[in-house]
């Protein structure tokens, strides 16, 4: 089973032609609302790879309570730990430009209320053959303490350093796999500007150095990743992406899941990593991550 501990956001997604420039103002072409929260969305494409997954995290008392939890409801995500705080649900405030990159401000809203002991009683109710699932938007303390019970117990840890603060690369060391992108791998090994080479290097190095697996996703150019010793190399599919808002949460939720279904690593790494690629055809974090059956037939 995979729990995830982590956001549930209302995203509000404008698409552009294209990315404004600081102090700029563009024009428009359209405005959607979407379920989001990279913990939601990670819990959602964990479910929609076939896992048991329960979410654990809050929304607030306002409007947007619901329409963020019914992606999850109408998967059979189970939502009986989620809190209804005395405040706002959390938001992501989008822009989408043409060419599928985009902008994000996240405010935390409900997010922010999660604690220490939310965390120490989530992981009190998991067993040792469990995963736990984390991220980076919610509050520092309540992820350390869920990383550090969860060691104890001998629960397998997920860690998604994103966003990028300043804690990552300490929080990033404490799980048994950690998952960044290009940027937030960077941040992890104390290195900036790599080339693909050094890249490699470093992630060979940070994986000697404390055992994890450790996972670096590179958009188009696939992923890398060292385990057990060895470097992993993969690709998605070759697409001409219309927004990659969510796809780095669909990968995790995917990986997560194969490796839960007893999948052998290279095999969760490549269905992830398809998986991502599929959730950039589509526009909306959480209406785009793709069904199991649909990723099967693009491996």
């Amino acid at each position: 089973m995979i729990t995830v501990f982590g956001s549930i956001n209302m995203d509000l997604v404008a698409t552009t032609e294209r990315l404004p420039k600081p102090g700029e103002t563009v024009a428009g072409n359209s405005f959607a609302t979407a379920a989001g929260g990279k913990g939601a969305n990670q819990a959602l494409a964990a479910t929609r790879a076939g896992a048991t997954v329960k979410m654990v995290g809050a929304v607030g008392k306002d409007e947007f309570a619901e329409p963020a939890l019914a992606e999850l409801l109408d998967a059979g995500t189970d939502l009986t730990s989620i809190a209804r705080a005395d405040t706002a649900t959390g938001t992501a405030l989008i822009l989408v430009g043409g060419d599928g990159e985009n902008m994000i401000a996240v405010v935390a809203g409900a997010n922010g209320t999660l604690t220490e002991d939310d965390a120490v009683k989530l992981v009190s109710s998991m067993a040792p053959s469990d995963t736990l699932m984390l991220q980076l938007e919610i509050p520092v303390p309540a992820v350390k303490k869920a990383l550090s019970l969860a060691r104890g117990r001998g629960v397998t840890t997920v860690i998604n350093i994103a966003p990028l603060i300043d804690e990552a690369a300490e929080l990033g060391r404490m799980a048994d796999i950690v998952i960044a992108n290009e940027t937030e791998f960077e941040r992890l090994a104390g290195q900036e500007g790599m080339n693909a080479d050094e890249r490699k290097q470093a992630l060979m190095r940070i994986h000697s150095e404390t055992g994890q697996t450790v996972i670096v996703t590179l958009g188009a150019e696939g992923v890398i990743a060292a385990r057990d010793g060895s470097l992993h190399e993969t690709k998605g599919l070759k697409i001409n992406p219309i927004d990659t808002v969510g796809a780095g949460d669909t990968f995790c939720g995917y990986f997560a899941a194969g490796l839960d279904q007893g999948l052998d690593f290279g095999t969760a790494l490549r269905r992830a990593a398809v998986a991502g690629s599929l959730a950039c055809l589509s526009q909306g974090a959480q209406p785009s991550i793709p069904l199991a059956a649909e990723v099967n037939r693009n491996l």
